[in-house]
């Protein structure tokens, strides 16, 4: 029996050929997507590594500057202890602004040689004995000048979790002298590393270069200590970088770390891996979906072609009720469809036009648009026109223009060039007008309320003189631009009493007539009065000397005389002032100097008696007398 040949397919074949190139796009497909997959997957570990150690650096940065504000004026006060012991009075309420201007310490107090405090910035001094304390018993037996950050304990004060930051306070003789303390709650840096809003496996912790925690977010735990070879490894290097498992938690995470520069603590931020990749686990999902439809959109092309002839008829008949369907949208839309020529006459304009400004499409046709705009809005209009010098521009106007009973209302269009590929000579412009009046109103408003609130940021809303923020942010640009500066200290003598013999009320009429005082003094100048705390008042005077200072001082004293505000808790029986002034000279180093020197002399002006001005430069050469005028 003859064998048949078997019939061989053709290889060439439109679905051999088809088959082929779905074959190879399938696998170029494949290849890019891996690629692309492994490439992010780096991408995302180097860019978490860089979000990590950003954040470490940042957050140590904020512990240390956090300690180093407490550093300094705790410094400042054991040099004070060391030759002096100042009134109790007077000390504790410094320690209360203090611990005002320092939202981070709790509370602040100095502890004897034996551990019973003698100073404390709270409303009672505490009665209880601290000698047992580790870290009193450290400076005691150590003459280390240095701040001392303890580990968390419990507080006796308040029971809460406390960071006891500590200096040595150390006699002339070099014998020691007592403690300064100052507390932190432990929860201070967890609510602020909380504001992170990261997943609840990562982790934040500030610890001591000993591997005491600190503090800990999310949970808190912050009596475990680390691992010796962390330990090791945060001496080993300032900073790091490390895939490990979290004490605290157990996961398996990306750990970076930072060593402060000023002080002895390290903050590491930890977060799991799969929030590391969370982004790319979902570009990677949306790359898998891509792939998907990339291969189908290859295996339906063949289906495709062979419907394409059918599509075209069908479109082509689309085409006539879709023109049919715009001109049906034009006439019923809110917004007005209009068509001009290139000279701005209309030559078409929707129904809606009517009831945007009450006028007739047909009173429009074959006008000039701009007899409609209002005359401030023209030259805007006519410059935007201009600048359409192509099909792709579509310009963007609000104008305010005419309604038919003569008012003004506000409109925006939007419009492009239009017209027939072929027919360069008939192009028209196509727009799209709808009334923004309510728009323009609210934007107004906005704009009236910015301005209120930026003043109200900026005002003391008692005197409505300049506030604190003003006058520390005016100060620093004044002393850099001007060689020659005079600041103004002044105080309301006798507050204090008045407050509690006249009351409040009395008390902030008292304050808003300085104010006022002040305030005409200092008009139509470049001076900036502020109300510095209370009853404190600043004065910046710019290009102005020491005496001239001095003259603007003793006019504003004696005009608050003048206005013979009775004061029972005052000898002199009215409302009197003290001022100190301070001039930029060589020796004056910055801003905060000069302040100084001011603040200095009105301390001056108060211990003289009150009621008087005192000039910086004075104490400085030890004559007190010169250059101050005293009143009974």
């Amino acid at each position: 029996m003859p064998r048949v040949p078997t019939k061989l397919p053709n290889p060439f074949s439109p679905v051999a050929i088809v088959a082929a190139v779905v074959m190879v796009m399938t696998a170029c497909l494949l290849g890019l997507v891996v690629w692309k997959v492994l490439d992010a997957r780096s991408m995302a570990l180097a860019q978490g590594e860089r979000d990590i150690r950003n954040l470490a650096h940042s957050l140590a940065e904020h512990a240390s500057h956090s300690i180093q504000a407490a550093d300094v004026a705790m410094a400042g006060m054991v040099d004070l202890l060391k030759y002096q012991r100042p009134r109790e009075d007077r000390f504790n309420l410094y320690l209360r602004n203090t611990v005002a201007t320092l939202p981070q310490i709790r509370e602040i107090g100095v502890l004897n040689s034996e551990g019973n405090w003698i100073y404390s910035s709270l409303d009672q001094t505490p009665l209880h004995n601290n000698a047992d304390r580790a870290y009193f018993t450290g400076h005691r037996d150590s003459t280390d000048p240095l701040l001392h950050i303890s580990p968390p304990l419990r507080s006796r004060l308040t029971g809460r979790a406390t960071i006891i930051l500590s200096r040595r306070i150390s006699n002339q003789d070099g014998s020691f002298g007592g403690v300064l303390v100052a507390a932190i709650d432990a929860t201070y840096f967890d609510n602020f590393y909380k504001a992170f809003k990261f997943g609840r496996h990562a982790g934040i912790s500030l610890l001591r270069n000993d591997g005491t925690v600190l503090a800990h977010w999310p949970d808190g735990k912050w009596n475990k200590d680390l691992s010796t070879a962390f330990k090791v490894r945060i001496g080993e290097a300032p900073s790091g970088y490390a895939r490990t498992v979290s004490p605290f938690d157990g996961y398996t995470k990306y750990l970076g770390y930072e060593t402060a520069s000023l002080y002895p603590i390290v903050v590491t931020v930890a977060l799991p891996e799969e929030d590391v990749l969370a982004a790319w686990h979902e570009g990677l999902r949306y790359d898998a979906v891509a792939a998907v439809v990339v291969m189908g959109t290859v295996v339906l092309l063949a289906v495709m072609l062979s419907a394409q002839f059918r599509r075209r008829a069908r479109i082509e008949a689309a085409l006539r009720e879709r023109e049919a369907g715009y001109r049906m949208l034009a006439d019923n839309i809110a917004d007005v469809v209009i068509r001009l020529d290139r000279g701005g006459k209309f030559l078409f304009v929707s129904q809606s036009v009517e009831a945007i400004l009450g006028r007739k499409p047909d009173d429009l046709l074959g006008k000039s648009c701009f007899d409609f705009v209002h005359p401030d809005s023209r030259a805007e209009l006519a410059k935007a026109s201009s600048e359409l010098t192509d099909w792709t521009t579509t310009k963007t106007v609000a104008f305010k223009t005419f309604r038919a009973d003569g008012s003004e209302v506000w409109v925006e269009i939007n419009f492009k060039l239009a017209g027939a590929a072929e027919d360069h000579q008939g192009i028209e412009v196509v727009g799209v007008l709808r009334d923004v009046t309510e728009r323009r109103k609210m934007e107004d408003e906005l704009n009236a309320l910015n301005v209120r609130l930026a003043e109200l940021a900026t005002t003391d809303g008692l005197t409505r003189l300049a506030n604190r923020r003003s006058f520390d942010n005016a100060l620093p640009r004044e002393f850099r631009d001007r060689e020659q500066i005079s600041v103004i200290m002044l105080d309301i003598d006798h507050f204090k009493g008045f407050n509690d013999s006249r009351g409040h009320q009395a008390g902030d009429e008292c304050l808003r007539r300085v104010a006022r005082v002040i305030a005409d003094a200092t008009e139509n100048t470049s001076a900036l009065a502020a109300r510095y705390g209370g009853e404190e008042f600043a004065i910046i005077l710019p290009g102005v000397d020491e005496q001239d200072a001095l003259k603007v001082a003793e006019a504003i004293r004696l005009t608050i005389r003048s206005l013979a505000i009775a004061n029972p808790a005052s000898h002199r029986g009215v409302v009197s002032i003290s001022l100190g002034i301070a001039s930029r000279s060589a020796a004056t180093a910055d801003e905060a100097a000069l302040v100084g020197a001011a603040d200095g002399a009105l301390y001056e002006a108060k211990r003289s008696g009150r009621n008087c001005a005192v000039l910086a430069s004075t104490l400085a050469s030890g004559n007190h007398s010169v250059g101050r005028k005293q009143y009974a």
